[in-house]
């Protein structure tokens, strides 16, 4: 069986503006066919700025590699052809005589994506996460949705005997393995 040590980063190229929906699928496509043991994160670089326009001051968040995400996988042949059909998807970066190369290690400092950059999303629908921060932090509950677009992740959270549904951001909840 292969082991998630195994696993590579790659380059997805994706229709513009399709990055956070080519991401959430992928992350639907590991969920689904019982894929985590080969899955091991998906990263959308990100940077983040403060913008003047029309003298007001605002924080504004902008993709780095428009057009591109970057996954973490072992790569097998189903898992790819898998992954080549979901909409949005225009292909790996680097593919060589039909198969995907992974990325060099130097280039995966170079973009920033193995550090703790961007969005990367190590957890899907169903699975238990930790809360990180805030009053309920060190509470745990499971996901029960995920809004890339919005930066949001939905938890439901045991208290007072039923869960209840708890909106935080993204990188606001850790995995439990």
């Amino acid at each position: 069986m292969l082991k998630l040590e195994e696993a590579k980063w790659y380059v997805v190229q994706t229709y513009s503006g399709y990055e956070n929906n080519v991401a959430a699928n992928i992350l639907k496509v590991v969920e689904n066919n019982s894929l985590a043991d080969l899955f091991h994160g998906v990263k959308i670089p990100t940077e983040t700025f403060t913008e003047v326009k029309e003298g007001k001051r605002r924080t504004v968040e902008r993709k780095l590699y428009q057009g591109y995400i970057f996954v973490k996988l072992v790569l097998t042949d189903d898992f790819y052809h898998m992954l080549r059909s979901i909409r949005g998807l225009v292909g790996f970066v680097g593919t060589s005589s039909s198969k995907p190369l992974p990325m060099d290690e130097k280039d995966v400092e170079t973009f920033g994506v193995g550090v703790n950059s961007g969005l990367e999303i190590s957890y899907g629908e169903g699975d238990l996460v930790e809360i990180l921060v805030g009053p309920l932090q060190g509470s745990e509950g499971d996901v029960s949705e995920i809004d890339l677009d919005g930066g949001v992740v939905k938890v439901n959270v045991p208290m007072f005997g039923k869960k209840i549904p708890v909106e935080l951001r993204l990188d606001d909840v850790s995995p439990i393995k």
